[in-house]
């Protein structure tokens, strides 16, 4: 109706933004099915599942709206700034909204965070379909239509790769960026009754739910007479207290028993 490239890209991006919503829905459905024999983590991984085909929808829409964008800045439409006025209001009022329900959540979530993004980079780009009205209105300069459709593509790539990054990590099973290889492998071993550690890994099931598995040599005495339970218990505490790694998993190992398996982690 308004011939407004911005209002497309801005109605594009909204399209988009309610299939990613509802892969994120689907995604937090899933992962709270409960585990099984045959899935023992359960359906968790179904919410990063979700957040990547978000993240790879999101990309597509911001390089064609940047591609489309370049292309009217050589030849440019005119476009009504009144029909981009009622729309961007709209669209200012809904995505205010939508950010102020997501917020609270997008810290604990790379699911919701993919959602708030998206409401923020659509709000992003109400205000600036609204700024292209106002200068087509009163001054008639027609690229300003484009000029803020390659902002709205701009605005979302950074963030979309930010979060196929993170959605990436943790389907790879990094490191979780919040964690200190070197400060838990130091915990551990000041333990006491521990002589070394080995074959430490930390990774991530789904936003929230880091996991960490570790073999652990402990002195021969405390291993042949029931001291460790007491390793155990001390181990725990030491990663719950001082890291956010609740679900560990050790083995303890007598140090006579080094000899006997390969390292294959430091």
């Amino acid at each position: 109706m308004g011939h407004s490239l911005a209002l497309l890209a801005d109605a594009g991006h909204v399209a988009t933004d309610v299939a990613g919503i509802g892969l994120s829905l689907l995604g937090i459905w899933f992962a709270r099915r409960p585990s099984s024999d045959a899935r023992t983590f359960g359906y968790q991984r179904a919410e990063i599942f979700a957040a990547v085909i978000n993240a790879v929808l999101l990309f597509s829409v911001g390089v064609f709206i940047i591609v489309e964008a370049i292309l009217r800045l050589f030849h440019p439409e005119v476009a009504s700034a009144g029909v981009m006025t009622v729309f961007g209001v709209v669209a200012l009022v809904g995505n205010g909204l939508s950010l102020a329900i997501l917020r609270p959540g997008q810290g604990e979530s790379l699911n919701i965070r993919g959602a708030f993004l998206e409401a923020l980079s659509d709000l992003l780009g109400a205000i600036a379909v609204l700024l292209a009205a106002g200068i087509i209105a009163v001054t008639g300069f027609e690229r300003a239509d484009a000029i803020a459709s390659l902002l709205i593509g701009i605005l979302i790539l950074p963030r979309t790769v930010k979060l196929l990054r993170d959605t990436v990590d943790v389907l790879l099973e990094a490191t979780p960026r919040d964690i200190n290889m070197a400060e838990i492998r130091d915990h551990i071993r000041s333990t006491p009754g521990v002589l070394a550690v080995h074959d430490l890994h930390v990774w991530t099931i789904t936003s929230g739910n880091p996991v960490l598995s570790a073999h652990v040599v402990i002195e021969d005495v405390l291993f042949d007479h029931g001291g460790a339970g007491t390793v155990l218990d001390e181990l725990g505490k030491c990663l719950s207290g001082h890291f956010d790694v609740e679900h560990c998993t050790f083995q303890l190992e007598p140090a006579r028993h080094r000899q006997h398996e390969p390292t294959t982690h430091p």
